[in-house]
Order: C-alpha cells, then structure tokens, then sequence
C-alpha cells in the first residue's frame, strides 16, 4: 500500500505566514486592485443607500399618507437608478478581481511549473508523479479560488461592516452599541473554525494527493496490470485509499454543518428578535417610526449576509490555505539540480572524460558507485558492463549531472564537469536511453525538439544517417505522422530509430548509450550499429551494453561489479583474463566449458 504523503500539523503562525507570501502575488497588480476597490465600495454604498431610502419613503411619504407626485417619482427614480448603478458596477467590480485572481493563479502555476523543470532527479526518486500533478493542478485550482471568492468575500465584508455600522448610528446610537456584542461572536466563530479546520482540509488534500498518484501509478503501468491480473488488487487499494477521503470530507463536512450555518442563521434570528422588542419597549412610551425599523432590520440582515458568507467561505480559505503550504513545500524543496558554477567561455573541444576516485551514493547512506576512475580520450569508445545494480546506470546518471557527487572528481577535456555551462553539457552530450522517449507531436518535431535553427533538411539528414528514413517515408504522413503520447503507436525499434536521429542532429561530441539496441530487433540492430559506426567516428562514446557483441570492438571495456571497476581492458583481452567478462560472453553465447 502507498503511504500517505505527511505533512507537519499547520499552526497559526504558520498559516499566517503562508497566507503572506500568497498576497506577494498580488504586488504586480497593485492599480488593478485599487480600481476594483474603488468599484467595490461603489457597490456597497448602494447597497446601505438603498434600505435609507426606503425608510425615507415609508415615514415621509407613506405613514403620513402625503404623496407629492414630483418627490415621490423624483425618489422613485433615484432608488430605480441607483439600483441599475449597482448591477453594473457590481459586473465590472467582479470581472476586474477575477481577472486578478485569474492571472495571479497564471503566474503561480508557471512559477510551480518552472521548479518542478529545475528539480533534481533525487526528487522525482522519491515523489510520486500523481502527487506532483495534484500540487500543480488541484492545489493551485484550490487557491484561485481562493483569490475569485474569499478574499473578495473578505473586502466586501469588511467595507459592509464599516458602511452598515455607520447607517446604523445615524438611525439608532443605542441600539448600535447594542448591536456591536455581535462582532466579538463573529470572531470567535471565525478562530475556532479556523484553529481545527486546517487539519481536516490538510488531511483531504493528503488523500486526494493520494488518488491521484494512484492513478497515475495505475494508467501509466497499464500493460502490466493487465497482463499480470492486478486490476483486482489495484481496485482494492483505489477503494481503500478513495474510503479514507470520504471519511476525510465527510468529518469537515459535519463540522461545517454546525459552525457555518445553522449557528450563524440563530444568531441573526436573535438579533431580530433583540431588535424587534427593543422598538417595541420604545413604543411604549413613544412613537416608533416604521421606516426606521424596516431600515434598522434591512440592514441587521445586510450585516448578517457577508458575515455569513466569510463564514461560508472560510472553508475555501482553509483549503487553499494548505493547498498553498503544499505548494511552496515543493517550491521550496531544495533538490534541484546540480549547479554548474558555469566559468565563461570554457567549450567542450575534444571530448576526453576523466574519472578520477568518484564515489556516489543515491541515499547519502549506501554507496552505488565507489573509487571509480578511468579515462576516456577523445574519439574512443568506453563500454560499461556488468550485472543489474552494478553501477552502470549510475556513471551515465553523474556524467549527464543528474545527480551530484560529492567524492573525486569527474573531467572533461580536463575541465571540471562542475564547471563547464550547463548549456554546453547539453549541447555537447547526446543521450540515448534504452526506452526511448517520444513526444506528442509528429516525427519531425520529435527529432527537432523545437529547435528553430535546423531545417527541415537536417532533420532528414540526420534521419538518413541512422537509417530511420526508411520507415518514416513509408508512414502515411512521413515525417508529419502524428505521434501520440510516448510514441505507442509506433514500435520499440522505431522509436529508438527517431531518438537515435534526435541525437546525431546535434551534433554531440560525445555520445552516451545507455544500451540503446536492447529493444531493436537483429535486423534492425545490423542497420543500427552500421550507423552507430558512423556516429562514433571522432565523438567520445560511453556505452551500457547487456549484449557483449556490441561492444566488441570498444577501446576500453569497464567490467562493474557492486559499484566498483573489476576488470578492464579490451575485448579479447578480457577474454583471456577468464575472469567475470569472460564468464558473460560464455553465457551470452552458449559456451558452457569445464573452466566455467
């Protein structure tokens, strides 16, 4: 069973300091935001004017049964005009900030988007894909809403206390006094809400992490869930996993039930009350005017209507609240990628790579890789073999700077690999892996990559050199066939065909192999090392390699045993060692002697 991504208990201050550093999103649109509070106070004015209104009729006009056509139409028309002034600065008012919330969610998403594209591969060993989306899609969708709903909710709020506060003391100075013990009420609401919401929703947002990584898990190894009949077990630990954010949503859901509804609809019906028999103790010894209790009234209820919306909302709030937190956990996360202290002007001339006593270890704990050191001059082949876990992998993994190392030293063209800019490591270093990766798209910008400068004949060119045109002219749409995710409509052979054109359309001086013939069949496999014969002249090549037939002819061949170098030498001379070399191409070739 996957365990539940666990994040530390979200204090108070923590909170605080999350909901902080989510207002520095909205320093960019700063005059943005004041044209939507400008709009906003508009809209609330209108709404406290229009109550004050009405109470002017009723006692002027109405109570005294006096009717002056001209006050009245002129009263009439301003209440109808007023009402029409609202409706449209209410739209402009609500466009204006969700065009803000929109575009800081935007900004958000490309910041969240940009570091997971800079995060080092230790981060991805050990995160879920499910759970990275789920930070980059859900989390983020939760605190859009945030901006679109709870902070407007919020501002309005506030500018509705103010404004009714006011009508109220013009109407009634005692009974606005009076009126004001409610406010103490609505804050211990909110603090109490607030103080055990945030581990309900933190819990939610964990299991939906969850799902989702189960998911992904589950779409992306469909092929051998089915082929192995796991579809049983996986949809049991689904059930199990989908149960527990049931149970998550449904103990929030109790406690918004008691807190965000039911309590503040009482209230309101006890301020009604209080109101209603404080007018009607008044009248007992004076005259009340109705006006004044329909305003008074109106407004209690204008006061009650964005107190219960924040409360509403609150739940919005808690959530994107911990969304945020888990949002800036990865934003923070301090596996990038290896930094390259990048000295001006050092190039990538000849190609030669040095080892020199490197030692690695993916854990920090176990070391993979221990005192490896050899050197590959420019132009030579260097073969890696060895059984699984021997370390090959791992070589190639510190040459391309996936990972860091943190003992000896890796050169190349004597230039400290750490030094050299990350562009030109990129640029100067062709990888082609075993499973190739293709993406959605068609052959020719697959081969591309997006790289404006090469033309169209250097796509075919570089095509042609490995041989790859001979399929891709037979497709239907050549080099404009469609590719869908992860080139699964086209086979392993091919695939590897169109990363071998990727590769050699750079260009690289030096080539990595990570056993890039293991999926092509011996047909294509001939065609390939033809090729591969081509692509190694005058480029510096580390290759994997299961198959020892491939490697023969290698300059150096490393025999990896438990993450050290064992052996060394050249093929036939390995095979006079008779030692752990000679033994795999023994097996690999169906020799099995009395010396074995």
């Amino acid at each position: 069973m996957m365990q539940m991504e666990k994040q530390p208990k979200l204090t108070a201050k923590d909170q605080w300091k999350v909901f902080k550093r989510l207002m520095r999103y909205t320093i960019p649109h700063k005059v943005s935001i004041t044209i939507a509070l400008v709009l906003l106070v508009l809209t609330i004015t209108g709404s406290i004017v229009g109550p004050l209104i009405i109470q002017s009729f009723i006692d002027d006009y109405l109570t005294p049964l006096q009717f002056p056509k001209n006050e009245v139409l002129t009263l009439a028309l301003v209440y109808i005009g007023l009402q029409l002034f609202i409706v449209v600065v209410s739209y402009f008012q609500l466009l204006r900030f969700q065009d803000i919330s929109l575009k800081i969610i935007q900004q958000m998403r490309i910041d969240v988007f940009s570091k997971v594209q800079g995060l080092g591969m230790r981060y991805f060993d050990k995160t879920p894909a499910g759970s990275i989306v789920s930070r980059v899609t859900n989390d983020t969708e939760s605190i859009k809403e945030m901006f679109t709903s709870v902070v407007v909710t919020f501002l309005q709020a506030i500018f509705v206390l103010v404004g009714v506060f006011i009508a109220l003391f013009s109407l009634d100075v005692k009974l606005t006094f009076a009126s004001m013990l409610l406010l103490p009420l609505f804050l211990a609401i909110i603090i109490v809400y607030r103080r055990y919401s945030a581990d309900f929703y933190q819990d939610i947002r964990e299991r939906l992490s969850q799902l989702n990584a189960k998911i992904a898990e589950s779409l992306s190894g469909m092929g051998m869930v089915q082929a192995f009949r796991q579809e049983q077990r996986l949809s049991k630990e689904f059930d199990d996993i989908n149960e527990g954010h049931y149970r998550a949503g449904m103990r929030n859901i109790k406690f918004d039930s008691i807190l965000l509804g039911p309590f503040i609809d009482l209230l309101y019906a006890l301020a009604i009350v209080f109101v209603l028999g404080y007018f009607g103790f008044m009248s007992l010894d004076s005259a009340v005017e109705v006006g004044v209790i329909y305003a008074f009234t109106t407004l209690i209820g204008r006061l009650f209507q964005p107190v219960q919306q924040v409360m509403q909302r609150m739940s919005i709030f808690q959530q994107a609240l911990v969304s945020a937190s888990r949002v800036f956990k990865l934003m923070d996360d301090p596996d990038m990628e290896p930094e390259q202290q990048e000295t001006k002007h050092k190039e990538i001339q000849e190609g030669t790579i040095e080892f020199r006593d490197v030692t690695f270890s993916y854990d920090g704990k176990n070391d993979v890789l221990k005192n490896i050191s050899f050197k590959a001059n420019a132009g030579e082949t260097v073969a890696l073999v060895g059984h699984t876990g021997s370390g090959k992998s791992s070589i190639i993994n510190l040459l391309m700077r996936f990972y860091e190392y943190n003992k000896g030293e890796i050169l190349i063209d004597g230039v400290s690999l750490k030094d050299l800019p990350k562009e030109e490591l990129r640029k100067k270093i062709g990888l082609v892996l075993q499973d190739p990766f293709l993406f959605y798209g068609d052959i020719e910008s697959n081969i591309r990559l997006h790289n404006e400068d090469m033309s169209s004949e250097e796509v075919r060119a570089a095509a042609e050199f490995v041989q790859a045109n001979e399929f891709i002219e037979k497709l239907p749409d050549k080099y404009s066939q469609k590719v869908t995710e992860r080139g699964s409509t086209f086979s392993s052979g091919q695939r590897q065909l169109v990363a071998f054109a990727r590769t050699i359309a750079t260009n690289p001086k030096i080539l990595v192999l990570d056993e890039a013939t293991a999926n092509i069949d011996t047909e294509t496999e001939v065609a390939i090392q033809a090729s591969l014969e081509k692509m190694r002249k005058g480029r510096t090549t580390i290759a994997i390699a299961h198959r020892l037939s491939t490697i023969q002819d290698a300059e150096l061949i490393l025999v990896l045993h438990q993450g050290e170098i064992v052996e060394r030498g050249t093929h036939q001379q390995l095979l006079a060692q008779k030692g752990l070399y000679f033994m795999m191409y023994q097996l690999q070739n169906g020799i099995m002697d009395d010396a074995i």
